[in-house]
């Protein structure tokens, strides 16, 4: 094991330019000394000293389609030579038939009519819906978000994000939501199944209408103090916590009951990460509002979005001037969401991620048999999730996952006589869950290789 990587003399240099004059803001130096990068492809990034790392996080799932994919990468080079920029309240070729495409999906999907909105990102398009939602419900500020859900940054984003520390030196400004629990069975109560606790989950949700003194219900009026739900299908930063499949399903139909809105916040787990273009369809309901965002334009643009039904969102009742963003629906962000769609119908893109999910999380299954620090693993598609816990296989260990991203980012690891380091992302409550999005074009023996990475880090934890 190599001792800690000490920057070479012109990274030291920049190192230091970036102590004085970046700010540290929207910064997290996960290792010391920071890697700088200076190239990546497919699955690989490689650092200024040509040392190369398998990405199994991909940009935290931005870069669904792999580093420099060369047709989404030509769809944006063909679009600087003829149209590169045009004002957002102009009309070009691409909003238009991405929006067609995003919306006939839905209804085909779905059976609702809808329209699509762009943004420049996932926090910016969680605003965007924000203004929807609160359009729709005469102005209700307060919102519905699970325990452990991640929706953005900024401030109407955070509001509705359950970690505090986002929000807790800049106050509240309109929005407020009321966080449930999570169906996130592994550390839920013993003795019940996974579709029993997400029923369970439900019923404790739904006791909150059964009396005015819960708080939020009017039973006279038949009216709820909250606009909507905000749902991340699949958890993210709280780490790819997949709930039971009758879970969604059986709370919709509370939603539904008391004129709540659901909102599918899509951003991280969109464009087939769980095997479809949304993962909300794997759970039989029927979102009010999808935003998207990241893998769109696979980290080329800055582009997002939002669908939402018709009745939310027509020119009537959501008309010209409602919100804006200035680079909003750019066209070298809609050539390439274009291209992505393209792309992923020519072949059934959702069976591949399935196959290859199914193929991973089997991988992630044999590691948890033979190292008992592991304590959870699960996986939809390529959203996988690989728990590190103390030797009771149970009690968070925050600190042996730190240990084993550091160590993966030393670039010391040999497999087949090649060199290579390996790319981690870390999430979960308790920080302790190795959240997996690699990309979706990955290949078998680079699923294998990634196998064998991890394996080399449990090893070197356990020994440590």
């Amino acid at each position: 094991m190599s001792d800690i990587r000490i920057a070479t003399a012109e990274d030291q240099i920049l190192l230091e330019k970036e102590a004085k004059y970046c700010s540290y803001g929207d910064t997290v130096h996960y290792i010391e000394p920071p890697r700088i990068f200076s190239r990546c492809e497919g699955s690989y990034v490689w650092d200024t000293e040509d040392q190369a790392y398998l990405d199994l996080q991909m940009w935290y799932s931005a870069v669904n389609f792999g580093y420099a994919n060369p047709r989404l990468n030509n769809a944006l080079k063909q679009q600087i030579d003829t149209l590169p920029q045009i004002a957002s309240q102009y009309l070009h070729k691409g909003k238009i038939e991405l929006s067609e495409m995003i919306a006939v999906d839905a209804k085909k999907k779905f059976g609702l009519d809808g329209r699509v909105h762009f943004n420049v990102g996932g926090s910016q398009s969680i605003e965007d819906s924000l203004k929807v939602v609160r359009n729709a419900s005469n102005g209700k500020s307060l919102m519905f978000a699970f325990e452990g859900g991640y929706h953005g940054r900024t401030l109407g984003a955070s509001s509705i994000t359950s970690s505090f520390r986002y929000r807790r030196r800049y106050g509240h400004f309109g929005e407020r939501a009321n966080f449930i629990p999570f169906p996130y069975h592994f550390r839920g109560p013993k003795g019940m199944t996974k579709e029993e606790y997400g029923s369970h989950c439900v019923q404790q949700f739904a006791r909150l209408f059964e009396t005015e003194y819960n708080g939020v219900w009017d039973p006279k009026t038949s009216q709820c103090e909250y606009a909507a739900f905000y749902v991340e299908p699949i958890q993210g930063t709280g780490g790819y916590v997949i709930p039971p499949m009758n879970f969604y399903r059986e709370l919709k139909h509370v939603l539904d009951q008391h004129g709540i809105l659901m909102v599918s916040d899509e951003i991280q787990m969109g464009f087939y990460r769980t095997g479809k273009l949304w993962s909300i369809e794997h759970f039989d309901v029927q979102p009010d509002v999808i935003v998207f965002g990241k893998a769109l334009t696979n980290g080329l643009n800055p582009l997002g979005g939002i669908w939402a039904r018709e009745e939310l969102i027509n020119p009537k009742i959501f008309p010209p001037g409602s919100t804006h963003s200035t680079f909003a629906s750019n066209p070298l962000g809609t050539a390439v969401g274009l291209e992505m769609f393209k792309m992923t119908s020519e072949v059934d893109y959702g069976a591949m991620v399935m196959a290859k999910g199914k193929y991973f999380l089997e991988g992630l299954q044999d590691l948890q048999k033979r190292f008992p620090i592991i304590g959870d693993v699960d996986g939809l598609g390529l959203a996988l999730r690989c728990e590190i816990c103390g030797p009771d296989g149970f009690t968070p260990d925050k600190a042996t996952l730190d240990y084993m991203v550091e160590e993966g980012m030393k670039g010391d690891m040999l497999v087949d006589g090649q060199k290579l380091g390996l790319i981690l992302d870390v999430g979960g409550y308790y920080k302790n869950v190795i959240t997996l999005a690699p990309s979706l074009e990955i290949s078998y023996p680079e699923i294998d290789l990634g196998l064998k990475l991890l394996e080399q880090l449990l090893v070197r934890a356990t020994k440590r």
